[in-house]
């Protein structure tokens, strides 16, 4: 090798290097802004589903929440594949897509596969999932909190001392016909839960079931959506396409991610205490889990709603 070509190997080394540090430390977001136009969920709801359609994916399943907002979760090829990477990758199965109304507008949004991989310990970056969705609906910015996580804090994300990582979920059941019996409880309604959808992983035993929850009276406010997202979803550009929640069933175990992880991990920002914090749905972690759990057959502390 000449010299002309060791500084060439030198210098092309040097990029390549300095280009895998600055893409390690690069922040990302948990939400991307990809329209907020004139009109209605009405009006824009069909030719969003028919856009993620012809991009290659799958509608799992869809709901309204509360009124003002609707959900489309969906799912493709490159998602189950990651789904499927590790026995608790199930998570990464379903991306969402929301649509929400604000002052005339609406504003469609998705969860960002990147952010949402490395969360759930996904080795892949999903830059196919990621264009695909930026082909379907489009791309304006990525929002969430004010500062953004880099891959490696997603990787060991937890909000504080004593909260609870990725790999400390709740242990909702065990035993045989899990899945039979979530979505018998599911379409009983059984302590207002709901199903959104399920997603099979093929080549694995996991099943992902997305729950929406509505509190079937005031005693079981701390449980529903609508008033959980009413104290921690106050910016301008909303995050409704934090729901629905989920449980991950492997076999015969159903789990779901706490709460208190569920929740953080797209709303890394949100204060302690004071107006919007987490001290205002303090009771809101223990009330989902007694929700998914009664929903997978387990035992809970109380029967009564």
């Amino acid at each position: 090798m000449n010299t002309k070509s060791v500084y060439a190997f030198i210098l092309a080394t040097a990029f390549s290097l300095l280009a895998s540090v600055a893409q390690a430390e690069q922040k990302h977001l948990p939400f991307v802004l990809a329209s907020n136009d004139a009109g209605s969920i009405a009006d824009k709801l069909e030719g969003t589903k028919s856009a993620l359609q012809a991009n290659g994916f799958e509608i799992a399943g869809e709901y309204s929440p509360f009124a003002g907002a609707h959900i489309v979760v969906v799912t493709n090829a490159e998602l189950k594949k990651a789904a499927a990477s590790h026995d608790r990758g199930g998570y990464i199965a379903a991306q969402r897509i929301s649509l929400t109304e604000m002052s005339g507008k609406t504003q469609v949004s998705y969860t960002h596969p990147f952010y949402m991989a490395k969360a759930y310990a996904i080795k892949s970056d999903l830059k196919a999932t990621s264009a695909a969705l930026k082909k379907a609906l489009g791309y304006v910015k990525g929002f969430g909190p004010d500062e953004g996580k880099t891959a490696e804090e997603l990787g060991e994300y937890h909000y504080t001392f004593g909260m609870e990582y990725f790999d400390e979920p709740l242990e909702l059941a065990s035993g045989k016909g899990l899945v039979g019996t979530i979505e018998k409880n599911l379409a009983a309604k059984k302590k207002g839960a709901m199903e959104v959808y399920r997603i099979d992983i093929p080549g694995t035993k996991q099943t992902l079931i997305g729950v929406g929850m509505k509190a079937p009276n005031e005693g079981a406010k701390y449980m529903d959506e609508k008033f959980i997202m009413s104290e921690i979803d106050f910016k301008p550009l909303r995050s409704t396409a934090h729901l629905p929640y989920e449980i991950l069933v492997k076999g015969d175990e159903a789990e779901a991610l706490h709460a208190r992880f569920r929740i953080a991990i797209n709303f890394p920002d949100l204060s302690m205490m004071g107006a919007n914090s987490f001290m205002n749905i303090m009771s809101s972690p223990d009330a989902i889990k007694d929700v998914l759990t009664a929903v997978a057959g387990g035992a809970t502390d109380d029967d009564d709603f």
